[in-house]
């Protein structure tokens, strides 16, 4: 290795697309920079000695107030496009996760609201999460 290479530190996180039987899918407020006060999906970093499964799990009941175990959830895909974060580089890789009508939620840590949308009707999300979402609908 020369002098003039350099390491670029990659974070590792883990967002989670909770959908209802009926076509709905739950998006949180986010109470923190970057983009504080627009929706998104759940989620958030992945502790030193936790999978990413176990973390998206974590995170969802944090945020969302919904418990599911790791096993419950079914992989969707990695993001890992430079830029997808202001803060620097983020690698993250998605979970899907169906819960009945019924399902409350109650938002938590960092998310001010957790709200369940139409599918068709969704607001602006913040990062790249409109395009993680629609890979999600894609192979339910």
């Amino acid at each position: 290795m020369t002098d003039t290479e350099t390491f670029e530190t990659i974070r590792y996180t883990a967002d989670i697309i909770v959908t209802r039987t009926d076509g709905y899918v739950l998006l949180i407020e986010r109470g923190w920079d970057p983009h504080k006060g627009q929706w998104a999906l759940p989620g958030g970093h992945v502790d030193p000695g936790e999978t990413s499964r176990a973390a998206a799990a974590r995170e969802l009941a944090e945020e969302t107030g919904i418990y599911a175990t790791p096993q419950e959830l079914d992989q969707i895909g990695v993001w890992d496009q430079p830029g997808r974060d202001p803060r620097g580089r983020y690698v993250t890789v998605a979970y899907h996760l169906t819960v009945i009508r019924n399902t409350p939620i109650e938002a938590g840590d960092d998310a001010t609201r957790a709200e369940w949308w139409p599918l068709d009707d969704l607001p602006p999300l913040a990062f790249d999460h409109a395009e993680i979402l629609a890979a999600a609908i894609d192979t339910l």
